[in-house]
């Protein structure tokens, strides 16, 4: 790469008799295609340096270079991940396990939140655990990997029906159960939800589905725009009241969002 803040370092001798110099810049280009977002999927110049906190200079230089080389796409003064950059990540997600990405984000939105946090998807009108981190405090709610729950109770399944009009319309022609005195089961308040679902990026529930039980969920996409399954967190109302729910919103929007690009997935347009 051509582009670069000061000389580059003096090569050094290998073990095997190869020259090879630090690639630092690397670690510059990774920051600028790392300031990029599902939400935030293009930027100017100026908002990249604010993200990156790179000078100007450096980041009008890379960028240059970034764009010559297919890692980003202008369009007027507005700048995205390339569409190349696609193609390899369809290279890359192959052969990949889906769970194989998702347990090891299971584990660390559970350590950051203390919480269990677990993965659902849609099974004609039920929701079912795909895989789960379960938190280490002794007052918790079960969740086992193959546990079922009906779809239009709780935030995971508020997720799955606000970005699946069809299933969602599906479920809404059915009387909807009635777990607890707050499930909601009037249609045009839970279409209501739905929507406000989808706007917003995620979910909030709080004892719908078992009376002293809170849940946030957030959607995961595949490569094609699809929702793939709803990444949640549950636990005791006691210690997840909607207050301690909505701090965690941008903790589970990240992790969700840190799925969907390991997969190669994007976000419906």
């Amino acid at each position: 790469m051509a582009a670069r803040d000061e000389p580059a370092p003096h090569a050094t001798e290998t073990g095997t008799g190869t020259k090879q110099a630090p690639l630092l810049v690397l670690g510059k280009i990774a920051e600028i295609l790392n300031a990029f977002t599902l939400a935030r999927s293009s930027m100017t110049l100026r908002e990249i340096q604010q993200r990156t906190g790179l000078p100007a200079s450096t980041v009008q230089r890379l960028v240059t270079n970034m764009v010559a080389h297919g890692f980003l796409d202008r369009a007027g003064d507005k700048i995205r991940i390339g569409v190349r950059m696609a193609y390899w990540a369809g290279a890359a997600a192959k052969d990949l396990d889906v769970l194989e990405v998702v347990n090891p984000v299971l584990k660390n939105l559970r350590d950051q939140t203390g919480e269990t946090a677990c993965f659902f998807r849609a099974e004609g009108t039920q929701r079912v655990c795909v895989a789960v981190a379960e938190t280490h405090h002794a007052l918790r709610r079960e969740m086992s990997v193959g546990k079922i729950a009906p779809i239009p109770v709780g935030s995971s399944g508020r997720v799955l029906l606000a970005w699946n009009p069809e299933l969602a319309e599906r479920v809404l022609q059915e009387e909807l159960p009635q777990l607890t005195d707050s499930t909601v089961t009037d249609r045009d308040e839970l279409r209501r939800l739905l929507k406000q679902t989808r706007a917003e990026g995620y979910a909030i529930t709080v004892g719908e589905r078992i009376d002293g039980a809170s849940g946030l969920a957030a959607p995961v996409f595949d490569s094609a725009g699809d929702l793939l399954g709803a990444l949640m967190i549950q636990g005791p109302t006691l210690r997840m009241p909607a207050e301690k729910c909505v701090e965690w919103v941008d903790t589970l929007v990240e992790h969700a969002e840190q799925i969907t690009r390991a997969i190669g997935g994007r976000y419906p347009s």
